[in-house]
């Protein structure tokens, strides 16, 4: 609790901690060096700062339990099967069949990053949880196109001209809801920040080949999607590297200070 003596300033910042919406952050002390968060006083230099490595976009405790940090693991599955996609789409080395990718959309991209995300609702992580379940969950959706199976494709086989467009609003639905996440990475980490923006345009560049049919503008979306997963590549290797099992461990560039 803060004492009638602490100066109280208070940082226009949104955060939830331990399941409980904090509307805004209090700092107390002669340098303001307590943060205070609901009813509970913090040392500042005992808080999460926000950090692409642990998917973690805002100032927060760190969590009490024994898990591991299961944001790399779903950074990975993402970054992976967006680069062999993306190499696609850019149409590298002349390639113009997606069906490999599939296999990694169902079962790493999608599944593992599913559990990944479920595993960070286990930790307390809201953010970690919604955006690697969700992109689990697109990949798996991603898959299910090219699966005959399913027949979605079949579906269209009247009406082809139609089945762009549709592939277009799917993409334009998760297009949005990235940004909504790009939001929400606005005081983290410039690595962190970047690979949901360049996400973001990645989907919009997609969408837009799809409603148009120039394939330019489809392999853009591919080259922006190749940078995206390079930076999810880099936002997992800082979730793994330290100081104890790699000589080169990443610096985090803060996009603001809090």
């Amino acid at each position: 609790m803060v004492s009638s003596n602490d100066s109280i300033h208070s940082a226009k910042l949104s955060i939830e901690s331990g399941g409980e919406n904090v509307g805004k952050i209090q700092t107390s002390g002669d340098n303001n060096e307590y943060v205070v968060i609901g009813n509970t006083k913090y040392l500042r230099h005992e808080l999460m700062q926000a950090f692409g490595g642990s998917l973690n976009p805002g100032l927060s405790p760190p969590p009490k339990h024994n898990f591991a940090n299961p944001g790399p693991l779903g950074l990975s599955a993402f970054a992976l099967t967006t680069f062999v996609l993306s190499m696609y789409n850019a149409q590298a080395m002349g390639i113009t069949t997606p069906n490999v990718v599939v296999g990694l959309t169902f079962f790493y991209g999608g599944i593992v990053q599913l559990f990944a995300g479920l595993w960070e609702m286990m930790v307390g992580n809201t953010f970690g949880a919604t955006a690697l379940s969700s992109y689990g969950g697109f990949w798996l959706a991603f898959g299910a196109i090219h699966i005959e199976s399913f027949g979605i494709v079949a579906a269209y086989a009247d009406n082809e001209d139609q089945l762009p467009s549709a592939i277009g609003f799917f993409l334009v639905g998760w297009a949005i809801f990235t940004f909504m996440l790009t939001l929400c990475t606005l005081k983290s980490t410039v690595a962190f920040c970047a690979l949901f923006s360049f996400l973001t345009m990645t989907f919009v560049l997609l969408a837009a080949g799809e409603f148009t049919g120039k394939v330019a503008v489809a392999r853009a979306g591919g080259v922006f999607g190749v940078i995206t997963a390079f930076l999810g590549f880099y936002n997992a290797f800082a979730g793994v590297a330290n100081k104890t099992n790699s000589y080169f461990v990443p610096h985090s560039i803060q996009l603001t200070r809090t």
